[in-house]
């Protein structure tokens, strides 16, 4: 291949990149500790999203030992809405080693830091050459669909060859010199102009894109199917005796392992609560003289592989009555609820029940 300053992908994609990049405040700064921070949040969410939890985080845990220090449950009540929360358990992690292990200095390669927990190759190369100038492509979804299109290349992206297929290409068009702006560049070049919907018209690669030429822009990249997403069925009980309410942390090895949720039962469909409480028979003991009033359930909140579907009845239990403890549930008060990490489906939920006046103390701020 001739030389990457040469090569007309590379030096048209770096040229766009120039007029069209967006601001980010990551982009300023060689801080490690920040580029870091900013890289496990766009993981899984769109910068738009993610902007206002990156500069809420900086401020709350404002260096790594800020972070290390801190307990998760403080992490997740800021990481509270940005969902995916093993990246918020593992950034709490390797903030941990950073500190215990390395005396609070970073890595400074890519062989470094993707050893660390909730690095992978991308992040460790966007780490590395953003923050140190290594001379390491990134590769995700954006960059297979770039290199994919451009060059004609028809192997599966799901294969287990593709990731080492197109690293090895992307390697050979990196600039020595200028790896972290070809980073950055192919980023936005995926996001804004070569997005799964490409505006080729005014794309200035497009005179040698393969997909283009030949019209196959919609045939590539090469996909599977995705798999097919599981139904789930939630059933909330939230029990409230003596202005307290019974809560659990989320422990298995399951979605929101580590945040904290009202009484559950889940159930293999849609059922109300006359079935639930046939098949439950306990709970039946607390709704003898209790009140007990259907909520409204929030939309169906969809996951990656999962729909959740949701449904709930708030249970107020009189004081007299003996509520024998049901373990790992615990009674808490409201305000301290209120502080403890919660998925996106609880707070739709919590939000959209306010006027039941049940929340007023729980719900976030």
């Amino acid at each position: 291949m001739q030389s990457t300053h040469d090569h007309p992908f590379t030096s048209g994609l770096i040229s766009w990149y120039r007029q069209h990049a967006r601001e980010l405040p990551w982009r300023h700064t060689q801080d490690p500790y920040a580029i870091w921070l900013s890289e496990i949040i766009l993981q899984q969410t769109r910068v738009a999203q993610g902007l206002p939890y990156y500069r809420k985080l900086l401020e709350v845990f404002p260096t790594v030992k800020d972070l290390a220090k801190s307990d998760e449950s403080v992490l997740f009540r800021h990481w509270q809405g940005l969902g995916y929360y093993s990246r918020a358990r593992n950034l709490h992690k390797a903030a941990k080693i950073i500190v215990n292990q390395f005396g609070g200095k970073f890595p400074t390669t890519y062989d470094e830091w993707i050893k660390l927990p909730g690095v992978g190759p991308y992040t460790a190369a966007a780490i590395a050459s953003f923050a140190f100038g290594e001379v390491k492509p990134v590769v995700d979804g954006n960059v297979f669909r770039i290199l994919a299109r451009y060059f004609g290349i028809r192997t599966d992206i799901l294969h287990n060859s593709a990731r080492k297929e197109f690293t090895s290409l992307a390697q050979e068009l990196i600039p020595k010199d200028q790896a972290a702006e070809f980073n950055q560049a192919i980023m936005d070049f995926g996001s804004i102009q070569c997005s799964p919907a490409p505006n080729c018209s005014s794309c200035p690669l497009s005179t040698a894109c393969y997909a283009f030429q030949n019209k196959q822009v919609n045939q590539l990249p090469v996909k599977q199917k995705k798999t097919k997403q599981r139904d789930r069925y939630f059933n909330y009980f939230i029990f409230e005796q003596g202005n307290k309410l019974l809560v659990r942390e989320r422990k298995a090895k399951d979605i929101w392992s580590g945040l904290w949720e009202f009484y559950l039962i889940e159930s293999d469909q849609k059922e109300d609560l006359s079935d639930l409480l046939e098949k439950n028979g306990f709970l039946a003991t607390y709704l003898q003289g209790a009140l007990v009033q259907p909520m409204i359930s929030p939309k169906v909140h969809i996951l990656s592989h999962q729909k959740i579907h949701c449904q709930a009845w708030y249970i107020q239990v009189p004081d007299n009555l003996e509520f024998s403890k049901i373990a790992p549930y615990q009674w808490i008060q409201p305000e301290d609820f209120e502080k403890l990490g919660k998925s996106v489906l609880l707070l739709n939920l919590i939000t959209d029940n306010l006027h039941l006046g049940i929340f007023n103390d729980s719900v976030p701020r």
